[in-house]
């Protein structure tokens, strides 16, 4: 492969600022292999989902886990915290903005009180080991951290749930599983009274969402490794199941690592490419995605080169993308382009 194969023209103004509301009126293109695809709406999944079909969801929430701290230098400091290291949530793994200069036991503060005490450079060598100076972590990041959007979106959101998904669960991630945005309590309401049953599994959302992948050779880009939970009863659902229905590449990689790994918890430094042996997943629904990123290569193997014409047609019909934009449903078993 090369880069180009990932790459593509995104305009700028294409990149959605705001959530649209309600959560399921944002435009869902439907793929259909070679013919052309269908423009609906994220409520319309009550129309395309049927009686056997399983929907899969990441139910991972969002710390509020960007801290906008001050050097003892007096200049600003952006900590992102990815991941705990400790059981007691005092050491995490964090990205750090400026990182050039700072210093291996510095403090940084919030309101003139030090907050966090910086550490060691990890191994990758662009994140930091970092210690949260307070008895009660959590409770720190909760009241000094703000909602970790992506930098792209330079608009801040009046509700922070709404960077969350109507089914979260457990504050443990550093951004939101995107896809998941979209739904509403109605209309998950809506399809299990169409027989759809619902399962849940976690992926903790880390590095790789910020990491371009850079190497000319994309499959020399090195993933980072995420925390994923599958329950046995998920797996037991996906086997019996008509088709399997992924909302999300953070729900896609959980179960496609349970079962490739055959581990129900862990880390997964599964790295999903093209020619990868797809094992659960059928029909993957999914945002528009940055240019040259291992999302976009998910997607590249779920569906071969035809997701250059459906974000194509998304681009001309002026679909909004990344987290706050719209939707696609894709179906790994369409015939290809002819």
């Amino acid at each position: 492969m090369q880069l180009s194969d990932i790459n593509y023209e995104l305009p700028e103004s294409l990149i959605a600022q705001r959530p649209i509301e309600p959560r399921d009126a944002a435009r869902l293109l439907i793929d259909r292999g070679p013919a052309e695809p269908e423009h609906r709406s994220v409520r319309d999944l009550t129309e395309y989902l049927q009686d056997g079909d399983l929907l899969v969801v990441n139910d991972t929430r969002v710390l509020p886990a960007r801290l906008n701290l001050t050097r003892t230098t007096g200049g600003a400091a952006e900590v992102l915290l990815l991941e705990p290291l400790t059981s007691d949530h005092v050491s995490w793994e964090a990205l750090i903005r400026p990182a050039r200069k700072l210093k291996e036991g510095e403090h940084l503060t919030w309101y003139g009180k030090p907050v966090v005490r910086v550490g060691e450079r990890q191994s990758a060598g662009d994140t930091f080991r970092i210690d949260i100076l307070d008895a009660d972590p959590l409770a720190r990041i909760a009241s000094s951290g703000t909602m970790p959007l992506p930098p792209y979106i330079r608009a801040s959101i009046e509700d922070p749930e709404r960077y969350q998904t109507v089914y979260s669960r457990e504050a443990r991630s550093a951004a939101a599983p995107t896809a998941g945005l979209h739904f509403t309590t109605d209309l998950l309401a809506s399809l299990e009274t169409r027989g759809v049953r619902v399962a849940h599994v976690e992926l903790v959302v880390g590095l790789d969402t910020f990491k371009p992948v850079t190497a000319e050779n994309p499959l020399d880009h090195r993933i980072h490794s995420e925390i994923y939970r599958v329950g046995q009863d998920v797996l037991d659902a996906c086997a019996s199941a008509r088709r399997v229905v992924a909302v999300g590449t953070t729900a896609t990689r959980a179960l496609e690592s349970a079962v490739t790994s055959g581990r129900l918890d862990g880390r997964t430094e599964l790295f999903i490419t093209r020619g990868y042996d797809w094992k659960i997943v059928d029909v993957l629904m999914t945002n528009f995605h940055m240019p040259c990123t291992s999302l976009l290569l998910l997607v590249d193997a779920f569906v071969g080169p035809r997701w250059r014409r459906l974000y194509d047609v998304a681009i001309s019909e002026k679909y909004r993308f990344l987290s706050f934009g719209d939707a696609m449903l894709l179906d790994r078993h369409l015939k290809a382009d002819s």
